[in-house]
């Protein structure tokens, strides 16, 4: 019972292959990347260096591993550089799933568990989203996922594959400081990197329709999303998922709460400065989690404070 993690030398990626041993499963890790040097996860796992977009690679990997699953967490995740580059976006987080799944299938894989995004919904008219709320991605990165999961959920209804997509929403915290977010485009390392040189952090709008005028998210842990994962990959065996499942903690936070919260607890006196809006952002995104709860048993428990704590 081997699952293979796909960009299992990432941010998210590591705290799934650590949530799966922790657990006793046997995991492969695959990746275009090693993991950082100073990983705990380093001599742990074997890890296949290559491109989920390489057919030729993938179908080796599959060859000489007795894989039961496929947790795909391999992805371009950045709204903004979709935006300027979304063919590679279309090669990697569409192409690349088709390339994947085809071999998987061909290999006899039997679950595919496929990282997904809360931007394939867009903007809401409510700000509530489920997963019957009507897809409409606002970037090429959005619209890629949903390919994605339109493209798993076809061999799903053919009975040639069982799994499910899993939607996250904004991912924040880790399990220990070696494993924590380095992404400039993501919300923690953003701040975390001005305050190191002493520049205000940059909020992209402050004009929107929302309490204090700032976006609104929907905030996880990324320990929770470890833990769906896990939960999913458990209950696929043995029940036939729907084809999206919202991970999200089903609470709003804004922007500027977010940062205040991170500079108060590093003690910084610095202040946000209010920047244009960026394309693609939505004003107000939030979970509804109630699917989760009922078909994975998974509902996210950590404060806005917790979260935070363990991210910086």
């Amino acid at each position: 019972m081997t699952w293979l993690v796909t960009g299992s030398s990432g941010y998210i990626g590591q705290h799934v292959v650590e949530q799966f041993l922790s657990n006793g499963l046997n995991v492969i890790g695959l990746d275009t990347k090693k993991c950082l040097i100073n990983s705990p996860l380093n001599n742990k796992v074997k890890v296949y260096l290559g491109d989920i977009c390489n057919q030729l690679f993938v179908s080796e990997v599959l060859k000489k591993e007795s894989i039961v699953g496929i947790i795909n967490l391999a992805a371009l995740k950045s709204v903004d550089e979709s935006l300027a580059k979304p063919e590679l976006y279309e090669q990697v987080n569409f192409k690349g799933v088709q390339t994947l799944l085809a071999e998987s299938i061909k290999s006899g894989v039997q679950y595919f568990i496929q990282s997904s995004t809360a931007a394939v919904y867009g903007s809401s008219q409510d700000g509530f989203v489920d997963e019957k709320s009507k897809a409409h991605p606002i970037s090429p990165y959005g619209a890629t996922k949903l390919k994605a999961e339109n493209a798993l959920s076809a061999e799903i209804s053919r009975g040639a594959i069982r799994g499910t997509s899993l939607r996250y929403f904004n991912v924040i915290g880790s399990s220990r400081p070696e494993m924590r977010d380095t992404s400039k485009a993501n919300i923690v390392p953003m701040v975390l990197g001005a305050i190191d040189v002493g520049q205000n952090p940059r909020i992209f709008g402050a004009d929107y329709e929302t309490p204090d005028g700032t976006c609104v998210r929907d905030y996880v842990h990324v320990v929770d999303i470890a833990k769906a994962h896990l939960l999913a990959a458990e209950r696929v065996q043995t029940h036939d998922l729907p084809p999206a499942i919202n991970i999200g903690s089903g609470r709003g936070y804004s922007v500027r709460e977010i940062m205040n919260e991170i500079l108060a607890q590093k003690g910084s006196t610095l202040i946000p400065e209010v920047h244009p809006r960026r394309p693609g952002d939505p004003s107000f995104l939030v979970a509804r989690v109630d699917l989760a709860d009922q078909v994975l048993g998974f509902r996210a428990e950590l404060s806005l404070s917790e979260m935070v704590s363990s991210a910086i």
